[in-house]
């Protein structure tokens, strides 16, 4: 599908369940976008309306200055 065209229907269908498998694969959402050349937004929202439960941000704890 070429970058920037709109997804509708079963190309949609398709994409989710492609995204979804990558998600719970381990796959960051940033990844799954860029992979898919797609926006971050895009991926996030199709996770979220396959009911998809997000992970955390991770990365370390900041502490404060002492």
């Amino acid at each position: 599908m070429a970058k920037g065209k709109r997804v509708t229907g079963a190309a949609r269908d398709q994409l989710t369940a492609d995204v979804v498998k990558e998600y719970d694969g381990g796959a960051t959402i940033r990844s799954i976008a860029e992979k898919h050349h797609r926006s971050y937004g895009l991926v996030h929202h199709l996770l979220t309306e396959a009911k998809v439960t997000l992970r955390g941000r991770g990365g370390p704890i900041r502490r404060a200055a002492a």
